[in-house]
């Protein structure tokens, strides 16, 4: 997905009231930048390194730029704004890039459904063939092992994607495909797990949801200050 003007480069200085983050730019100047990630972005805030931010026109905007590519504790760079997981995930659909949610031509985003409230990121629907319900989760936190750099979702304990676990559970009860999707916006990780040890009811409900029959897969995007992209799968421990 091209980003339309190139993301430019700065400092990260701070982030502070969950939604703002301070950057120094390289005038040297200090802009504060709307900061789109609510989670707690563990691992992904190193002060005085480099990040990368987008500018917007939209004169109803109090904030005129918004922090995108921020360099992680491993010294990568991970993308932090949760909106965009949604729309590379929607590009890859479309195109076939994910070889497991190929064949559909009906694509809806942000639909209802379910018993508690809920909107569906995708679903997909192909005539003949049961309807497909997709939830995307975005993965920025990395954490160093034996093993390489591994991906863990959630960041925090999150009541929010236990419900979103129940939904698909019980999509699949109805007859419908289920699936949760992790886009790793984050560099260089080779494996993803779920945070147990940061969210354990999340992890239970994953390993109850995937025994139930909800699909899980992973895959890693490409980062570059004037492209975002779904790029290959990556192998899930569940």
């Amino acid at each position: 997905m091209k980003l339309g003007t190139p993301l430019e480069a700065a400092k990260l200085l701070k982030r502070y009231k969950r939604f703002f983050a301070d950057m120094e730019l390289e005038d040297g100047s200090v802009e504060t930048a709307h900061c789109p990630n609510t989670g707690s972005m563990l691992n992904c805030l190193v002060e005085g390194s480099l990040c990368y931010f987008s500018r917007s026109d939209n004169p109803k905007r109090k904030l005129k730029t918004t922090l995108e590519y921020v360099t992680c504790t491993s010294g990568m760079l991970a993308c932090i704004n949760t909106h965009r997981a949604n729309q590379i995930v929607k590009e890859a659909l479309f195109t076939g890039k994910i070889q497991e949610l190929s064949g559909y031509s009906g694509i809806a985003s942000e639909v209802k459904y379910g018993e508690e409230n809920s909107r569906i990121d995708f679903k997909l629907s192909e005539e003949g063939r049961s309807d497909c319900f997709v939830e995307v989760k975005s993965v920025t936190l990395a954490e160093e092992s034996p093993e390489g750099l591994i991906g863990y979702f959630p960041d925090a304990v999150t009541t929010r994607g236990q419900k979103h676990l129940r939904e698909l559970m019980a999509m699949h009860r109805e007859g419908y495909r289920a699936v949760l999707l992790f886009c790793v916006q984050h560099q260089n990780i080779e494996v993803v797990r779920p945070a147990t040890h940061i969210d354990p009811e999340y992890g239970r409900l994953l390993s109850e949801a995937v025994k139930a029959g909800v699909q899980v897969f992973a895959y890693q995007a490409r980062l570059s200050p004037d492209c975002l992209e779904i790029e290959q799968p990556l192998p899930l421990e569940l």
